[in-house]
């Protein structure tokens, strides 16, 4: 397991898994994104390969891939009954890269149990099932939990209830669109009533540079550990749902989200390095970002 302590000092993350797969070939279906390559046994290797190009790039923690792997998703494509194989598929695969890489953390994803990058407003019974019954299923495989890319106060409160009886520390990755709130309309300096002892830190996920930097003085003044997970879309704020203009397409995000050309790997690593002196210690990237995204951000360790 590992030390609460942990994040105090400069770590590095990986990048963006599902946008990494369907660069290196894994071919879209629907809404299931990278679950697609957990469920084809066929991208395991590739999925497996993935996550050693980011640790040797010098990422010390890897997250599973489980973000499409939620119940919601997997309802929408008529594969509910492959819920606990994919999430544990995935866990068996971080396990494999960890095999070879013994000094690497592995972060369970637990990512929204509703719509990417919106409030989840269901009943907290119901979305504290959702969270526990794949924090359950990953827990063997993970060295802690991350919360991965939310987008209220309340699904933290609710993640930390579900996690709670497996003992391990979580990691919590809020999303901001656009501005200063959250998609919920709270802010960050919400969460200070609502993490406890076995937080490791709060850090803004899949969030473009720009967001970051006007969010970063809440960030510090929550004096935990905090940082980033950045992506290189245009956006995930759309005047339509994005969940809904994605659902059913048999494409790439990145042709309804836009992607960034401005941010190569040595634009990344100046940027990071501004973040960094500011007192950032979680740095990684999220969608559109590479291996050589991750080499130019461990550089500056």
């Amino acid at each position: 397991m590992i030390n609460k302590d942990f994040f105090k000092k400069i770590r590095i993350l990986d990048g963006g898994m599902g946008q990494e797969l369907l660069a290196r070939g894994m071919k879209p279906n629907s809404t299931l994104w990278s679950a697609n390559a957990i469920l084809d046994a066929n991208y395991h290797q590739l999925v497996l390969d993935t996550h050693i190009d980011f640790i040797k790039a010098g990422a010390e923690v890897i997250v599973t891939t489980t973000f499409a792997t939620r119940q919601k998703r997997l309802k929408e494509n008529n594969l509910l009954d492959k819920f606990e194989y994919l999430n544990q598929k995935a866990g068996e695969i971080a396990q494999a890269a960890k095999l070879k890489f013994p000094n690497t953390y592995i972060a369970g994803g637990i990512p929204p149990q509703n719509l990417t990058y919106e409030a989840d407003n269901r009943d907290e019974i119901e979305i504290i099932e959702n969270f526990h019954s794949q924090a359950k299923t990953l827990n063997p495989y993970v060295d802690f939990f991350y919360f991965d890319v939310w987008s209220s106060i309340k699904e933290v409160k609710c993640g930390i209830d579900a996690v709670k009886e497996f003992k391990k520390p979580y990691l919590v990755g809020l999303h901001i669109s656009e501005g200063t709130t959250l998609p919920s309309g709270e802010k960050i300096k919400d969460i200070k009533n609502i993490i406890d002892e076995n937080n490791l830190g709060v850090m803004l996920s899949c969030v473009s540079p720009e967001n970051f930097e006007k969010n970063l003085e809440e960030l510090r003044s929550l004096n935990i550990p905090f940082g980033f997970k950045l992506n290189g879309f245009v956006t995930t704020k759309l005047k339509e749902s994005y969940t809904s203009v994605f659902k059913g397409k048999k494409s790439n995000p990145n042709e309804i989200l836009g992607k960034r050309q401005d941010l190569t790997p040595i634009k990344i690593q100046e940027i990071v390095q501004k973040f960094k002196e500011t007192g950032a210690t979680i740095l990684g990237g999220c969608c559109e970002t590479s291996p050589s995204h991750i080499k130019a951000i461990a550089n500056l360790k």
